[in-house]
């Protein structure tokens, strides 16, 4: 009989332990599940959305001096960014934009959102009316006076974390 009472306690603890345990492991597994869908999701919206910085040039003479090849009365740098990624971009204006020389970079701002203080950029779609997967978007970064030459830092970085940098020299 006290082997019986013994057994029967024995199996009762046992449960007991199995259920505490579970209770103990199961939500942990459940938050690393939960933890490594929303890393999943994340990286594959961080795939959809993929810019790259194709090229970069500015207002010069065929000597390397500045000129106002566009007339506008304005030295211009031209940065063009291809869509790389499988989704629309926008809105393109509330990107950051960081442009100056190597070093010593700064955030440029947007023009409908500076005023009338220069450095600035705009945009322009090139081949498309959306900034849609294959189209290239076209910055131009207004300044007042010319640059000095040499070597310049582009970074962009949009609303949906797409981001490129590009180095090039003037």
């Amino acid at each position: 009989m006290d082997k019986a009472i013994t057994t029967a306690l024995l199996i009762v603890i046992s449960m007991i332990m199995s259920v505490l345990l579970f209770n103990a492991v199961y939500p942990a597994v459940t938050q690393g599940s939960e933890s490594i869908t929303s890393m999943t999701n994340h990286v594959t919206e961080r795939m959809r959305n993929q810019i790259e910085i194709i090229h970069g040039a500015g207002e010069l003479d065929a000597s390397g001096f500045w000129q106002d090849s566009n007339s506008n009365g304005e030295f211009d740098v031209f940065v063009w960014v291809k869509n790389i990624g499988d989704a629309r971009i926008t809105p393109i204006e509330q990107a950051d934009f960081f442009f100056g020389p190597e070093g010593n970079f700064v955030r440029i701002p947007y023009s409908a959102s500076n005023g009338s203080g220069f450095p600035y950029w705009s945009y322009a779609l090139e081949n498309a009316a959306e900034w849609d997967p294959n189209a290239t978007l076209k910055i131009t970064v207004h300044y007042g006076v010319p640059l000095g030459t040499g070597r310049y830092f582009a970074k962009l970085s949009t609303v949906t974390d797409a981001q490129a940098e590009y180095f090039m020299g003037m």
